[in-house]
């Protein structure tokens, strides 16, 4: 029997446990991203690690997120993380460069090798053959220490594809077709690992749309093989040398497999408010679009753009379309000028935004009241447009495009247009907006503006836990709902007591004074608790407030890690039914909790009304160890004693 590829990584990398399904193990990371969102934290986080240097193979710091500079917080933002990423070893992309994770692919991704992001959409980088996980800040931050990274051995999903895509339908529809099949709760504890005859019929970028999704299926991370497509594009970039094969054994076991026949894909849509909520767009209808936004991690490549070029060429952007493009890197944008698609695109009609994030991320360009968006973007939770009473769609580019100029939503398979791109043989190749770290960090001064303030620390468990419920949620709540982001909050990442207001403000903006007033307590929720975005920040606010605890039916896998990361204890109901029985300010405590953590079950007693019912400790020796010395930095601190 043969290694699949994320056994040949996770076997290549183990330093700690045994890889058995279920198991934690420790893996070596090769290389660590950061993005100027959770970056902040990240290295404030480093700095009070006490090394030197980082330990990593590389280290690379991005801005991308917040660009509008409306006040001097994100300017501030910017100079500290140069200065920390200089100091400390750590390459730094300047604003404007692009999208971390573009660049990343474009510039620094190595088929076989290990990369931990503080960004969800790390898994980007799978689609070169990279085993990439997003993580919290903290977990990057120790593992640019030299920490070892530390996951539960997931099972390996085979997604087999068959066939080759029709005209007009697109990768995206090829990702949105396995959210509809697999919903965003289908790929917990698990890697999803691409192969079958039409692996070849795909582009890295292309593959790259589809790993980047894979965050929305709740997985470990995703992966394609390295092999001739991939060559093609490490030539074009500059970088054969970086390239390697990596193939699964002929023989190679996987755990689970899905089949998917591009042949019979048809255009997709994700409907308002959640990424598995797809259809065909021939079956929802020609619904009127307000505004159309192409770009984001997701589809922001040269391949997309041109794509999009061939389709606007000619034509005009609808009168009441909104109608904005977002280059994911420098090096596509630079590119699109001089092959004049960019004149195509900037005369259609449409809005060309810098190279960043942007609307994806609550950036700017908000819908209108009760709006219609059409976006080539990741998520579509509620209120992540900035617009609470928006509708947004998820679709691909062809269809984005397509729509902008009918007005309508509309299947791009109607029309008839040969898009096909020749990707370039060389891509025009400057990295002089990626600054290398200085030879010797001591001689680096680190300038931090009055925004950054020092990050919450819990405090070592004691022998009680109590709290009254101060919320309580349904199922699949996001951590946009935890601590929403958008471009009045972003500024104020590295300053979690002003952030914490915020906690939870569009579920319950009474919850941080409720929080204040009651000292803080515990959070009820329900399944998939803490869905999406990697942001630690969703957990450092509720530490703020002082959060014990949360009880929940079950857990988003890192945001789970970061509640740990932070001391604050991740229960799951024994009988689902409790949920049920808990009211706002029900008082609940848990007694000798020390040995219940060893026992793996928590008795809750509810005092106000006079019941108890138990809660699972679904905990590794480790991560207990982590929760009693309150969070993990605590934890690396009295191990390195």
């Amino acid at each position: 029997m043969g290694d699949n590829l994320v056994t040949k990584i996770l076997k290549s990398h183990l330093v700690e446990g045994e890889l058995k399904i279920g198991e934690p193990i420790g893996i070596r990371i090769d290389q660590t991203l950061t993005q100027d969102s959770t970056g902040t934290m990240a290295y404030l986080q480093l700095e009070a690690m006490g090394i030197d240097r980082v330990k990593t193979k590389r280290s690379v710091a991005f801005i991308d997120h917040n660009m509008l500079q409306q006040g001097f917080e994100n300017a501030d933002d910017h100079k500290f993380i140069q200065t920390v990423a200089s100091k400390y070893g750590v390459h730094f992309s300047k604003p404007g460069n692009g999208i971390c994770h573009q660049v990343f692919l474009e510039r620094f991704s190595t088929p076989g090798e290990t990369l931990t992001g503080s960004d969800s959409h790390t898994p980007t980088a799978g689609g070169v053959g990279m085993l990439a996980m997003g993580a919290g800040g903290l977990d990057v931050a120790l593992a640019m220490g030299g920490g070892a990274y530390y996951i539960n051995t997931p099972k390996v999903c085979k997604i087999n594809l068959v066939g080759k895509l029709k005209p007009m339908v697109a990768a995206k529809d090829i990702i949105l077709e396995v959210l509809r099949k697999l919903t965003v709760k289908g790929g917990v504890n698990r890697v999803f690992e691409y192969a079958g005859m039409g692996v070849k019929t795909l582009s890295v970028p292309q593959r790259a749309t589809i790993t980047n999704m894979g965050a929305e299926l709740g997985a470990t991370t995703s992966i394609f093989p390295s092999d001739e497509r991939t060559l093609e594009f490490f030539k074009a970039q500059g970088r054969e040398e970086d390239w390697i094969e990596f193939m699964p054994d002929l023989d190679a076991v996987y755990d689970e497999e899905v089949t998917v026949n591009l042949d019979d894909l048809k255009p997709l849509a994700a409907k308002p408010h959640s990424p598995d909520n797809v259809e065909e767009i021939s079956k929802i209808g020609k619904i009127s679009v307000d505004q159309v936004a192409i770009g984001s991690c997701t589809n922001s490549s040269y391949e997309d753009l041109m794509k999009v070029s061939k389709i606007l060429k000619g034509k005009k952007v609808h009168p009441d379309v909104s109608l904005v493009i977002a280059p994911g890197s420098r090096q596509v944008m630079e590119m699109m000028a001089r092959n004049g698609v960019l004149a195509d695109i900037i005369s259609s009609g449409a809005r060309v935004l810098e190279n960043s994030c942007g609307p994806c991320i609550g950036m700017g360009q908000a819908p209108g009241t009760n709006g219609v968006s059409l976006r080539t973007f990741n998520r579509n939770f509620y209120g992540r447009s900035g617009t609470l009473s928006a509708n947004v769609y998820l679709v691909s580019p062809e269809t984005a495009a397509v729509s902008s100029i009918a007005g309508v939503l509309t299947d791009p398979t109607e029309i008839n247009i040969d898009i096909t791109v020749e990707m370039p043989k060389e891509f025009l190749i400057d990295d002089s907006m990626i600054l290398a770290p200085a030879p010797v960090g001591t001689k680096v001064e680190v300038l931090r503006g009055p925004n950054i303030k020092p990050f919450p620390v819990n405090d070592k468990l004691g022998e009680v836990v109590e709290g009254k419920v101060l919320i309580k949620v349904e199922d699949n709540i996001t951590t946009d709902h935890i601590m929403p982001s958008n471009s009045k909050l972003l500024p104020f990442r590295s300053n979690i007591p002003y952030l914490a207001d915020f906690c939870f403000n569009t579920v319950d903006s009474d919850f941080p004074k409720r929080a204040k007033e009651n000292n803080g307590g515990v959070i009820i929720a329900g399944n998939n608790y803490g869905q999406g975005s990697s942001r630690e920040h969703a957990a450092l606010a509720p530490l703020h407030l002082g959060i014990k605890a949360v009880i929940a039916k079950s857990f988003a896998r890192i945001h789970k890690a970061n509640l740990i990361n932070n001391g604050i204890i991740p229960l799951e109901f024994e009988n689902e039914t409790n949920y049920d029985a808990l009211d706002n300010l029900d008082k609940l405590v848990m007694e000798n909790i020390q040995s219940a953590l060893d026992n793996g079950i928590v008795k809750v007693k509810n005092v106000t009304k006079e019941t108890e019912f138990n809660a699972l400790v679904q905990l590794t020796e480790k991560e207990i160890a982590v929760i009693r010395a309150g969070g993990r930095l605590n934890y690396v601190k009295s191990q390195n004693k």
